[in-house]
């Protein structure tokens, strides 16, 4: 018969969180020893190992996997009962928020500020990324929930459109097509475009609905950030496409162009949770709310 605890399980996610002893101990603000400890009572009484050794740090194995949606669901529900009697209204814990660039910069903000007007709940955390590193960490259990703008295919994740944007084209203001009227995308043939990297939402975007109506282009530049991007335009390294809501800036001080394109440039933005992750109640009105709230109305 198992004799699982609540605290061995709390241990056992921090550690698949933290991938070393050393970082779960302090970030449960524990020992090493009670840590090791605990995990080695786990895994005894499991008659499993949960974990790959792997120069020092802790990879959570295939036996561990099993076991980590089932740990979560249970932590969650024990927080769930300790609030049974409070006010519903009263939200408690905390939302471990995944978005993607442009989401994370240009629409989270305006969402989190939203949510805790209306809910009083201040607990979130909030990682930007590009949106395949997003999907591992929710994978992972590292995130509650995903905002991304690229629809993912993975099995494990469950995607719903909640809101979109639109994508435009830049370039720089010294372009010769800058200012040009009635441009088709034939005028692109033989361009430079400066890219994000592999697994960011726009890049997905203009490999989609771009490059394949272009018989011959070239990628000039790779960048990990939105802002390099855009120096990048307006150097008249390339051109770029990324959403409206990344280059308004940009475009209203003149740094660069919109170069219009007889193209349909909506973009859906997505929703992604676990497909085995509990949903406990402060997740449900987070999702709720994100599905009610009028994006193109508040950014």
């Amino acid at each position: 018969m198992y004799h699982i605890s609540l605290r061995q399980l709390h241990i056992f996610t921090a550690i698949t969180q933290h991938e070393t002893l050393t970082q779960a101990s302090e970030a449960l603000f524990l020992s090493k020893a009670a840590v090791s400890m605990a995990l080695a009572e786990l895994e005894k009484q499991l008659g499993h190992v949960l974990f790959d050794r792997v120069n020092h740090r802790l990879i959570l194995n295939q036996e561990g996997k099993k076991l980590l949606p089932l740990a979560d669901e249970l932590l969650h529900r024990t927080n769930d009962i300790q609030q049974l009697f409070e006010n519903e209204n009263n939200l408690t814990g905390e939302i471990r928020i995944g978005a993607s660039d442009t989401i994370g910069n240009q629409v989270a903000p305006w969402l989190l500020s939203a949510f805790r007007q209306d809910f009083q709940h201040t607990s979130q955390t909030l990682f930007i990324s590009n949106s395949a590193l997003i999907c591992q960490k929710l994978v992972d259990y590292e995130l509650d929930i995903a905002l991304i703008e690229g629809k993912t295919q993975h099995p494990e994740l469950i995607a719903k459109q909640f809101s979109h944007d639109q994508m435009c084209i830049i370039g720089s203001p010294d372009h010769p097509l800058a200012g040009h009227p009635d441009i088709q995308l034939a005028d692109f043939e033989n361009s430079h475009w400066v890219l994000r990297e592999a697994g960011s939402g726009s890049r997905e975007f203009f490999l989609r609905t771009v490059a394949p109506r272009l018989e011959r282009w070239q990628e000039t530049f790779q960048l990990n950030t939105t802002e390099a991007l855009i120096n990048s335009v307006a150097a008249n390294l390339g051109y770029a496409c990324l959403s409206e809501l990344a280059a308004q800036s940009a475009l209203k001080d003149g740094r660069v162009v919109r170069i219009s394109v007889p193209l349909n440039m909506r973009r859906r933005y997505w929703l992604l949770v676990h497909k085995e992750k509990y949903q406990n109640p402060l997740l449900k009105h987070f999702i709720r709310f994100c599905f009610e709230w009028p994006v193109s109305d508040s950014v």
